[in-house]
């Protein structure tokens, strides 16, 4: 976007995130049974914090945090304001999964477009930079994608050289280095309203392919990422934030 300043960064000032901390932890579970993953303590601070911090570095100020197993330790951990960030919840009292998870909190997300941020990874993408390309290529939906050695664990994205998402691999069907998702979306507020995104069930598995054609983007990230969804990935995570610049 090099070059391009029709689209101010402070556009993302008006933007509701919406954060997924809903997610049960199981595998997680060996190395931390006492609080839902998002609270996992990383460097003497809660995971959750670093991504809240990276939404406040952007100018955002009202987070939506969809939790739900052990969600009210979330509250209680964070309260009402994190800095700069009002921070409202809204917790489910059943699995309904990352779509339904969106949904229940619809009424809460009040902006145009919505950044929703995976509760368990962090990507530190130029937020600024992914809010002008979104609205540079007039697109509905945008995933931030990230290069990775081995997709399998992760599924695999495909996309032409404009951006376009041309579809999806489940995990574990395709092996090797390619494009996943790195959990940070950034979705015009009326895809959430489409007949596949109101269901409860998963945003990567039914969601997302539906769109596929229907101005769904994917926007290429070099930069650090981590998912904390294992003991072994979760083991690096005080590693990874030590080394990873934040100037």
């Amino acid at each position: 976007m090099g070059g391009v300043n029709i689209f101010t960064s402070s556009g993302l000032a008006e933007v509701t995130a919406a954060v997924l901390a809903g997610g049960l932890g199981i595998r997680l579970r060996p190395v931390v049974a006492d609080r839902p993953k998002v609270l996992a303590d990383v460097r003497g601070r809660p995971f959750l914090a670093y991504i809240l911090d990276q939404l406040a570095a952007v100018g955002i100020r009202d987070v939506v945090l969809c939790t739900g197993w052990l969600g009210e330790q979330v509250e209680e951990a964070l309260g009402s304001r994190y800095g700069s960030l009002h921070l409202t919840y809204s917790q489910e009292s059943s699995l309904l999964g990352t779509a339904g998870a969106l949904q229940l909190a619809l009424p809460l997300l009040k902006s145009d477009r919505v950044l929703v941020m995976n509760g368990d990874s962090f990507c530190q993408v130029d937020l600024q930079d992914l809010w002008q390309w979104h609205q540079y290529r007039d697109a509905q939906a945008t995933l931030v994608l990230t290069e990775t050695e081995d997709t399998g664990r992760y599924g695999r994205v495909w996309v032409d050289e404009e951006g376009l998402v041309l579809g999806f691999d489940e995990k574990g069907s395709e092996r090797g280095p390619g494009l996943i998702n790195a959990g940070v979306y950034l979705l015009n507020r009326e895809m959430l309203l489409t007949p596949t995104a109101q269901r409860a069930g998963s945003l990567e598995r039914d969601v997302f392919p539906s769109w596929v054609g229907q101005g769904l983007y994917g926007y290429k990230s070099q930069a650090p990422f981590l998912d904390i969804g294992t003991p072994e990935a979760y083991a690096k995570a005080d590693g990874f934030f030590k080394e990873i610049s934040w100037g």
